[in-house]
């Protein structure tokens, strides 16, 4: 990998600190249009390693979920690494879009 994540252009960031509250995140990004974004989707969780876990599963899961309902491409990168001294970041984006940028 040449690039760090974080380089990435965003197209919307969110912030989550309840696993519970992930279903609605990854339907938000569903209903955005996942592959048509010009940049990827960037969620803060967390640091604590089991709550994150949980929500980055769950996240991927139920993005997963709803681009097959919704028939787009279900062809999806992504990287989690340490945003600060608090947080984690998992940064999303379509295969599609990232070779569109050049990364």
């Amino acid at each position: 990998m040449d690039f760090h994540p974080s380089q990435l252009p965003i197209a919307q960031s969110f912030e989550i600190e309840d696993e519970r509250k992930a279903p609605d995140l990854a339907a938000q990004m569903v209903q955005l249009g996942f592959a048509t974004q010009k940049g990827a989707f960037r969620v803060i969780m967390t640091k604590e390693q089991k709550s994150a876990k949980k929500i980055g599963f769950t996240i991927m899961n139920e993005l997963n979920f709803g681009l097959r309902k919704t028939k787009q491409e279900r062809d999806v990168r992504y990287w989690i690494y340490s945003h600060d001294t608090d947080h984690y970041a998992m940064v999303l984006i379509s295969s599609k879009v990232m070779q569109e940028l050049g990364f």
